[in-house]
């Protein structure tokens, strides 16, 4: 039961698997690269052409043996020939030990069948050949396949016991990719029984005294080696011995080489299946469990979703994974500032219009002149309290769609800052507080480097407007702003400094201050400030690549001597 259970889980993940279309482009692409290969190499071997040659020198050394010994080792009989085999046998390839008794004037040369054939059949019947000795007229003396000599009655080999031949269907495919891999068109070769071996091309090349081979196929398409070699004696052509393969013998060496490639073909194709689906997997598969987390965080509105780590794999897969997380975190850090953002911006429109809602109420209820003058004052404050609401939410809304589409320029960070300074002194305020502004200069000797910063320019001078309007608002009237612009001593950028000689900031409030609507000012009445300049200042320097912190500056005796807010913004590359 168990295994039963164990084999449906590994079918389950096996058809799950492949039901993905990359890997079943994967596992094709790889088995389609090695089935052209193997195609390949049936079509375009040179074992086929190789072999044929071997057999054809093959042939032709045992056919000059063969003639050879015919010819040299008879003896003259009464117009005869006699063969002694044991002679015979130690004789080398053109070796013959001559017959000095013999008169070589005169000397009539005819093939006895009955005495060349046991020979004949003795040196042929371990090679497997037919050999056939045709006479110098053409006519066929003897043949190794024949039960007698100068008879029509041939011997034919039978299949072992037991083997059936092949169904029709499988020998006509078997033709089939016969035909399709041998590419060479050879002649057609027929057997022409006892007629005259004339018919041979190769062996009337013989008889006139020419060496000749030839391939051929036979009828069921099997290939067929011939040659044939003139039997002489003393320059004299007295026939033609004619040596030919079994069909089939050439095909069947290479249908087996071929098996052999097949079987090699199958393993490999086993194997290649087998990493193929291992890449797909290590590919595929985390790739659908990415889609299936990214659809999930699309639908998953109602809790946070989170993406499959596979950041640990130096790949595509894994930089693509810590991407989606990062995409992820920041969409979902996105959404929960949205979410305090909506919250805060109600919470802060909320009570003015509580105010002005009251003020309204109670306005046709009032008695005296006095008290409908006081609220008209808080209805006409309400109002401007609720424009400079809308005003700063509507600049904060629209600050990250504006720092992300717009294109970042090279800014002159100190001319912007010097522009800005003179332009604050410039607007009349009530408090005549003036803004003094220094920028350190390069030290001596040293080449003079640029103040430039790569970003919006009028969104650095925002930050800078926010800075100043703050800090002379904390400071006594006919004080002073002052701003220095330096290089960062322990990182490659600039420093924005301004200092006011205000109360400080309360050591609680020195993060708080930079969060949206946080107001502290006691000497100032509610709702004068919408709490919003510090929080936007920050965005904006953290969307150039900065940082801004608040800090208050103090004597040796440890008294506030005023408020401190620095800038860093990174120099252009």
């Amino acid at each position: 039961m168990r295994r039963l259970v164990a084999l449906r889980a590994f079918v389950r993940r096996f058809v799950s698997r492949f039901s993905s279309s990359l890997t079943r482009r994967i596992v094709f692409l790889n088995l389609g690269g090695l089935f052209a290969l193997l195609v390949g190499f049936l079509y375009l071997n040179q074992f086929r052409q190789g072999l044929i040659d071997a057999r054809i020198q093959s042939l032709a050394t045992q056919a000059q043996i063969i003639s050879a010994a015919i010819a040299s080792s008879a003896t003259v009989e009464a117009d005869a020939i006699t063969i002694d085999p044991e002679k015979l046998l130690k004789l080398a390839p053109g070796q013959s030990y001559g017959l000095e008794q013999e008169s070589e004037s005169g000397l009539e040369f005819s093939i006895n069948p009955d005495r060349v054939g046991p020979l004949l059949r003795r040196l042929v019947s371990p090679t497997k050949t037919a050999a056939r000795i045709y006479d110098r007229d053409g006519y066929l003396l003897l043949d190794s396949r024949s039960v007698a000599a100068r008879s029509n009655i041939l011997r034919n080999e039978l299949p072992p016991p037991g083997q059936e031949e092949a169904p029709r269907w499988l020998e006509g495919l078997r033709n089939f990719f016969h035909g399709r891999f041998n590419t060479e068109r050879l002649p057609l070769y027929k057997d022409i029984g006892v007629a005259n071996g004339r018919l041979y091309p190769e062996v009337a090349a013989a008889l006139d005294g020419q060496e000749k081979s030839l391939v051929r196929v036979n009828g069921l398409g099997e290939t067929v080696v011939t040659v044939a070699e003139p039997i002489q004696r003393f320059r004299t052509v007295r026939g033609a011995l004619l040596l030919s393969t079994r069909g089939g013998e050439i095909d069947d060496a290479i249908a087996s080489e071929r098996r052999a490639m097949v079987r090699i073909f199958l393993v490999s194709a086993a194997v290649m299946f087998l990493l193929s689906a291992a890449l797909a997997g290590t590919i595929a598969e985390p790739i659908r469990r990415l889609a299936e987390a990214a659809d999930r965080v699309r639908r998953g509105v109602k809790s946070r979703q989170e993406i499959p780590d596979f950041t640990g794999r130096n790949d595509e897969i894994g930089h693509l994974s810590g991407a989606l997380r990062d995409m992820t975190r920041a969409l979902f850090n996105r959404m929960e500032a949205i979410e305090r953002f909506a919250a805060d911006v109600a919470h802060e429109l909320k009570n003015p219009l509580t105010s002005l809602r009251s003020a309204v109420e109670t306005l046709p209820i009032a008695r005296t002149d006095e008290s409908r003058a006081r609220l008209l004052q808080v209805i006409h404050h309400d109002v401007r309290r609720l424009d400079r609401l809308i005003s700063d939410i509507s600049d904060a809304s629209r600050l990250d769609a504006e720092l992300a589409r717009g294109d970042r320029d090279p800014i002159d960070i100190a001319q912007l800052a010097c522009g800005l300074v003179e332009v604050a002194n410039q607007v009349e305020r009530g408090d005549q507080v003036k803004a003094r502004i220094a920028v350190e200069s390069d030290p001596p000797g040293g080449a003079q480097r640029p103040w430039l910063v790569l970003g919006h320019d009028s969104r650095l001078g925002q930050v800078l407007n926010n800075l100043i309007d703050n800090a002379r608002t904390f400071s006594e009237p006919g004080g002073e702003v002052r701003v220095v612009l330096r290089r960062a001593r322990e990182r490659a950028g600039f420093e924005i400094v301004v200092d006011d000689d205000g109360p400080g900031v309360p050591a609680h409030a020195l993060e708080r201050i930079f969060e949206r609507f946080y107001t502290d000012r006691p000497n100032q009445s509610f709702g004068q400030n919408s709490g919003l300049g510090l929080s936007i200042s920050r965005q904006i320097v953290e969307a150039h690549g900065g940082t801004i912190h608040a800090e208050n500056r103090v004597d040796d005796a440890g008294r506030t001597l005023g408020a401190r807010f620095v800038v860093f913004l990174p120099a252009a590359a």
